[in-house]
């Protein structure tokens, strides 16, 4: 398992936090039995907001984005057989794909729910990990299932709200 933090201009506001952030992330692959790499990049307001209207069409800042390496139409472990996915010819792992989390929004979000700014960049991390891994919320169950795993890790690591 690898994740890497990409360098950014905003990365030292959450240097401190990264060895947490990578050990949620790993946990929510380690949970599925997925053997993978991501990168997780941290960026501002305007960097997100570009790449969601370049790449979601959608002009407005969010607080994660996922860039799955593979098209993926449910969680890798509910594949009986593992379907061709792409991987690091160094390691053989699944590349999983990479993860960008405005911490502005993180920030923000963290005020609004009443915790922290670690527990607001973990929980980011797990989902947008999810997400890699071939989970989605596009229904109400799928949601739940989804925020209700990223709940459970953060929980076995200790960050609460």
């Amino acid at each position: 398992m690898k994740i890497v933090i990409c360098d950014s201009d905003i990365l030292t506001k959450v240097a401190g936090y990264c060895d947490t952030i990578v050990l949620a992330a790993g946990d929510a692959m380690q949970g599925d039995g997925v053997d993978g790499t991501l990168c997780i990049l941290f960026t501002d307001a305007e960097e997100i907001r570009r790449l969601n209207a370049e790449y979601r069409a959608q002009d407005c800042v969010t607080d994660v984005l996922s860039f799955p390496a593979n098209e993926l139409n449910r969680p890798l472990r509910e594949y009986g057989e593992a379907p061709d996915l792409e991987t690091d010819p160094e390691t053989g792992e699944i590349v999983l794909g990479d993860i960008a989390v405005c911490v502005g929004r993180a920030e923000e979000q963290a005020e609004e729910y009443g915790h922290s700014i670690l527990r607001e960049l973990c929980y980011l991390a797990v989902h947008g990990t999810l997400h890699l891994m071939g989970y989605d919320h596009l229904g109400e169950e799928d949601e739940k299932k989804m925020a209700e795993k990223a709940e459970m890790i953060l929980y076995q690591l200790g960050i609460h709200r």
